[in-house]
């Protein structure tokens, strides 16, 4: 049989193994040739590289060869993208919230507590000072003050017709209620009784709680129960008094009135057994401009140890603060969530540049130089990040707007209306879809380079 063959190889009738080699070569050559000249495509020489329409359906070809790698590969891009989006738009949508809610606050106005403001966490040094009658007339003497409203604080009980609500009290002469929030408005029917002894004026949140709309109503009696300990005994006391729901407010947005319930400052005192010792005080400056003088000057008085003095502006710069490190660190996540799509794009071209050394070595064997294979593995990776990019942008959109309208309309304590809208300023927007197709064609990189690199003859002995 062996000499058989010998005889009808040299005769011609059947090929060698080496010649079965060259012809399956060439019969792949003759087949992406085909394929080729099917889309009508012609590879050029080395003076007209630059067939960018070539190298761009080259490339998408390509990735529909490799529909499931390419799409996982694209989703790692869109959940980067998209987690940037959503978090700066949800950032930027929280910050407007705040900066609403502020501003319902009158520009003038200073809230000053016995001891220290600590926003941050630890204990608040205990104060030596005692809000009384002597320190209101006192501050109210200094220069640029307006007016100081002492306030009583306490939590209550509220039963409405057998409804039973935790609520905040603030005790303070409801006529000066306009001044600390100037774009109040009362509900139909209301008024501010502020020498009626049982008069109540509660805040939307309080009237229209979460789930219990109209648990009260103007001119309903709501009875309402204090509990503290005994100063003697220790034993937990508690007191009742009725009142009159004289006024409702409308939604302002601001929890510091929203939230709560007023009463006057003499029933308050008997009720709540606070012997004359406010909890806080607002005082007005003559304006906006003035309240860092009168912040100084009530800090000197007083010394910065036994008094807490603050402002909205001042609110707003802790919230800010705190949220601004919230917002870098979710970028963070966000830019290691593209990271990791960055090393999908790595991983998929470079698997591909190993699957596709043949068609690489027949591509160079037919004229194909180091820049054409360079550029076609980049624009494969300038796909990716395209098409990743403008799809994480859209659905960071989405779902930012999916979240924040599932999210539920108060706080946990049942506060005011707290739900926002988020915001997306173009150039963010851009920033992000640069940032995701930057960061793929730089992944596409170093596996265009080897792919690039590859010698015809050894690709096409493989």
């Amino acid at each position: 049989m062996g000499a058989k063959e010998d005889a009808v190889r040299k005769n011609g009738s059947i090929p060698s193994i080496d010649e079965q080699r060259v012809q399956n070569t060439n019969k792949k050559e003759d087949t992406y040739t085909s394929n080729l000249e099917k889309n009508k495509i012609k590879l050029k020489p080395p003076h007209n590289h630059r067939n960018f329409k070539q190298i761009f359906i080259l490339s998408f070809d390509a990735l529909k060869e490799r529909k499931t790698r390419s799409i996982l590969t694209i989703l790692m891009v869109v959940a980067g993208g998209a987690l940037m989006v959503a978090l700066n738009g949800m950032s930027a949508g929280v910050a407007e919230l705040i900066n609403k809610q502020l501003s319902i606050l009158a520009p003038n106005v200073l809230f000053v507590t016995p001891g220290q403001i600590n926003f941050r966490s630890g204990p608040t040094p205990p104060s030596t000072i005692v809000f009384n009658s002597e320190v209101v007339n006192r501050i109210k003497s200094l220069p640029y003050v307006q007016d100081v409203i002492p306030t009583y604080t306490a939590q209550a009980e509220l039963n409405a017709q057998g409804n039973i609500l935790t609520a905040p009290v603030l005790a303070m002469d409801p006529s000066k209620l306009q001044l600390i929030s100037p774009s109040l408005q009362l509900v139909s029917g209301s008024s501010i009784q502020p020498n009626n002894p049982s008069g109540m004026i509660v805040g939307d949140t309080i009237a229209n709680p979460p789930g219990k709309p109209g648990f009260v109503q103007v001119g309903q009696n709501i009875k309402t129960t204090y509990s503290f300990a005994d100063s003697k005994t220790g034993k937990l006391t508690q007191k009742s008094r009725s009142f009159v729901i004289t006024a409702i407010m409308q939604p302002t947005g601001n929890s510091y009135t929203d939230k709560a319930v007023i009463i006057n400052l003499a029933t308050a005192n008997s009720f709540f057994q606070k012997a004359g010792k406010y909890d806080q005080m607002a005082v007005l400056a003559l304006s906006g401009d003035f309240v860092n003088t009168v912040q100084q000057e009530i800090t000197n008085l007083y010394g910065s140890n036994n008094i807490g003095v603050t402002t909205p502006k001042a609110i707003l710069k802790t919230i800010q603060g705190f949220q601004g490190g919230s917002s870098s660190f979710q970028s963070g996540i966000a830019f290691i969530t593209l990271l990791v799509g960055a090393v999908g794009i790595i991983t998929t071209l470079y698997t591909s540049v190993h699957e596709r050394i043949k068609e690489i070595g027949t591509m160079k064997a037919i004229g194909a130089k180091n820049r054409f294979i360079l550029s076609l593995f980049l624009t494969e990776a300038l796909l990716i990040g395209m098409i990743g990019a403008t799809v994480g942008v859209i659905a960071g959109i989405s779902g930012a707007y999916l979240l924040t309208s599932a999210a539920p309309a108060g706080g946990p304590s049942g506060g005011g209306p707290s739900n926002f809208a988020p915001i997306f300023l173009p150039n963010d927007l851009l920033n992000v879809w640069l940032l995701s197709l930057l960061l793929s064609i730089a992944a596409g990189v170093y596996p265009a380079w080897k792919a690039s690199r590859l010698s015809p003859l050894e690709a096409l002995r493989r």
